[in-house]
């Protein structure tokens, strides 16, 4: 089905001239690292080109300069590890194994933690679901990662109430009522930003004889993440989150479970030895000690040494320039979206005691992927539409309707991006878009789109500009 959007107006210029009557003062420059792709033009619909303001980093950001350098510095000597005795593949054991002590740092690990190298957040969590020796309790407001994850059996989801305060005392609640192995929580909401009281409920959990896993998904990027100082059990995080796409993630935590827990996968690497007997029984195996009883196979080394070299560079700025440049920026936002006519911002808790860069909002009489579609077509702005991965917690606050939009803020925005954002909402709250745009199959699009998307040859169709939008929906 083909529905159309007939433009309201003229084609508007990319920022219309009214940005400055409405923009704060610039936050002050700070010394942050440099990302890959900073200025990529990208091209409008109406065939000019403009600098890529990319507000979509709680999806993927891009790579930290000093990461990709290092991934192409290592690539040469790219080799199997742990099992090779030629020179590359010593260097590459190395560097595996410098990157799991890296990471483990970042986070706070204690000495008798394990760094388990995943594919992502949602790798880990699974993971560590198949260790857990009991019954989960998790909120409602997760990502799908978070909630997936803890299926079956005595786990179960406790609906978060209106504040922080009251949040606390129900899972309080819980658990007293039943017990409990393990609390699951998210560090940042990757719909709102909010932050909970991690070593609060650290304490909770280990008052009831639980453990406390945090998805640290959404706030390894923003804030210093400490399980030692919080009493964090686990913590599960992205690369492609932390400004390192190249595919691997983390869990780290306590030994003990992962070191008895059924391995993830089995295969090579995983194992001390294995005898087959010959008469038709499975082979017999002697399974190695986590961290490499769950983690079979070849390694993704590139990606493991990516993810340290971005941890290695947000350390450095995590506690006050970072944080810094973003509540700045987020302060902005937050004022010029108050100042627009029928745009709401999402919350779930007020009294929530931090909160990282992402902003969830709505637009009167606009379905969100349309908005997402004419921000991207007309004025060269990403954000994420949908429903984010977290039905449960967009159906409360939006009551499923057209889902909402996401910006979210990070290391290389600036005041200039969020300027353009504003105006561009502000310009089609009061004009409406520019050109005519057609939802087919469930996906907005400039009903005339001239616009290459192709630039790396790949031969790519038509097609795939339509393909299917996930679980953003």
């Amino acid at each position: 089905m083909s529905v159309v959007l007939q433009a309201a107006r003229p084609t508007a210029p990319t920022v219309p001239a009214d940005v400055a009557a409405h923009a704060l003062p610039a936050p002050a420059a700070t010394c942050l690292p440099a990302l890959v792709g900073t200025g990529l033009p990208v091209p409008l619909v109406d065939g000019t080109t403009v600098a890529h303001a990319n507000l979509d980093l709680a999806a993927s950001a891009p790579a930290l300069r000093s990461v990709a350098d290092r991934v192409a510095a290592l690539l040469p000597y790219h080799a199997s590890v742990h099992r090779g005795a030629g020179y590359a593949s010593t260097v590459c054991t190395a560097a595996l194994e410098w990157a799991r002590t890296t990471v483990g740092r970042f986070v706070g690990a204690r000495s008798d933690d394990v760094v388990v190298f995943t594919r992502n957040t949602t790798d880990a969590l699974n993971l560590l679901a198949g260790a857990v020796p009991g019954a989960v309790l998790c909120l409602d407001v997760e990502h799908h990662a978070n909630l997936l994850a803890w299926r079956g059996g005595e786990h179960r989801v406790l609906r978060a109430a209106a504040t922080v305060d009251a949040t606390l005392a129900q899972l309080r609640a819980a658990l007293e009522a039943r017990p409990t192995a393990l609390v699951a929580i998210t560090g940042a909401s990757n719909v709102t930003g909010e932050v909970l009281p991690l070593a609060e409920i650290a304490d909770l959990a280990h008052s009831h004889g639980a453990r406390l896993v945090v998805d640290a998904a959404q706030l390894a990027p923003h804030r210093r993440v400490d399980i030692a100082a919080t009493g964090i059990d686990y913590v599960a995080l992205s690369g492609h989150k932390l400004y390192a796409p190249y595919g691997t993630g983390a869990l780290v935590g306590r030994r003990d479970w992962l070191d008895v827990a059924t391995p993830y996968l089995a295969g090579g690497g995983a194992v001390v030895r294995v005898d087959a007997v010959g008469d038709g029984s499975p082979a017999e195996v002697t399974w190695t000690a986590a961290p490499h009883r769950h983690e079979a196979g070849t390694p993704n080394v590139p990606g493991a040494v990516a993810l340290a070299t971005a941890c290695e560079a947000l350390d450095a700025v995590i506690d006050e320039a970072a944080p810094a440049h973003e509540r700045a920026l987020s302060e902005r936002l937050d004022a010029g979206l108050a100042d627009i006519p029928g745009v709401r911002t999402l919350r779930i808790w007020h009294d929530a005691p931090d909160r990282v860069g992402v902003h969830s909002l709505t637009v009167d009489g606009y379905p969100a992927a349309l908005v997402a579609a004419y921000l991207s077509a007309e004025h060269g702005i990403s954000v994420r539409d949908g429903k984010f991965c977290a039905h449960p917690l967009l159906a409360r606050l939006t009551g499923w309707a057209e889902g909402a939009l996401r910006a979210s803020l990070g290391l290389g925005t600036t005041a200039a991006d969020v300027d353009r954002l504003l105006a561009a909402l502000r310009t089609l709250v009061t004009d409406g878009p520019g050109v005519a745009y057609e939802c087919v199959d469930g996906r907005w699009l400039p009903t005339a789109d001239g616009r290459d998307t192709d630039p790396l040859g790949l031969g790519i169709g038509d097609e795939v500009t339509g393909a299917g939008r996930g679980c953003g929906h």
